[in-house]
């Protein structure tokens, strides 16, 4: 079964610390935790579905804990904030 089929299955959760929210406001970029086995292809691709944003690029690392820690920069017509507040995140 491809991630497609079940897309959540990529995502495992938002980060919404001040370093976080900073880089929205600042940068337009949203922090993702993500499945260490997924690309960059496929995190634009799910993200891009699932919420409906353009997305301009995808830097990833893996934090000190072993979690995939994407960063979703989205297009300029696209508001980081605003799809955080869409998720009730803020």
């Amino acid at each position: 079964m491809s991630y497609m089929e079940h897309p959540h299955n990529i995502i495992v959760r938002f980060v919404v610390t001040e370093k976080a929210l900073r880089l929205a406001e600042k940068e337009n970029k949203i922090t993702i935790i993500v499945k260490r086995e997924a690309t960059k292809k496929q995190i634009r691709e799910v993200v891009e579905r699932l919420y409906g944003v353009k997305v301009v690029k995808v830097n990833t690392l893996i934090t000190p804990t072993g979690e995939k820690k994407a960063y979703v920069k989205l297009s300029p017509e696209q508001n980081a904030i605003d799809l955080l507040t869409r998720l009730g995140l803020l």
